[in-house]
């Protein structure tokens, strides 16, 4: 059973000042895990709030603070960047690959990552969110009703690719899918 907006208030305001402190300072730094971590650490036992609820709190704190939060640097995604982060990567680069993922703050999003062989591993180039794909696609640019941070990781993911000479592969690019099948050399 989840707390209505004035319960999870009412809750906010009955903690003690320095927990609140606490709590907002994870949230202004844009650490969410944490905020929640605190949330359900402090009210689980004694009010049964659980992490859908403490996602609510910190939601809400979220909100209160707007644009004083320190967000985490966006991914840049143009060749030059992402050819310098590939040019890093431990191992030879065998393909790129996006992936769904999502959290309760950024919706749907897309990892971008390089696919190594000897050794075998990921290595993570980007981070596609909503406002990274809006800010790289052009206000012009016909989506199809596709979602905008697909748009743009297959854009930036096959000139990466191709960049490399490698295959690019995106299981799932028509449909946020978290379980889609990964890349298989």
């Amino acid at each position: 059973m989840g707390m209505n907006k004035a319960a999870r208030t009412e809750w906010w305001e009955s903690l003690p000042t320095g927990i609140r402190d606490e709590i907002d300072v994870y949230v202004l730094q844009d650490s969410l895990l944490m905020a929640v971590r605190v949330i359900t650490a402090i009210g689980l036992v004694p009010h049964g709030i659980g992490v859908g609820t403490a996602q609510l709190i910190a939601n809400d704190r979220y909100l209160h603070y707007g644009d004083l939060i320190a967000r985490k640097p966006e991914s840049p995604l143009d060749l030059e960047s992402l050819g310098c982060r590939a040019a890093g990567c431990d191992g030879r680069i065998v393909a790129v690959e996006a992936i769904w993922d999502g959290d309760t703050v950024h919706d749907w999003f897309v990892r971008l990552l390089a696919i190594t062989s000897a050794p075998a591993g990921e290595t993570h180039m980007a981070t596609i969110y909503g406002s990274t794909a809006k800010s790289y696609l052009s206000e012009e640019e016909e989506l199809h009703s596709r979602h905008p941070v697909a748009v743009a990781a297959e854009r930036a993911g096959s000139a990466l690719a191709a960049y490399l000479s490698v295959p690019f592969h995106f299981a799932s690019p028509d449909t946020p899918d978290d379980e889609a099948p990964r890349w298989q050399p």
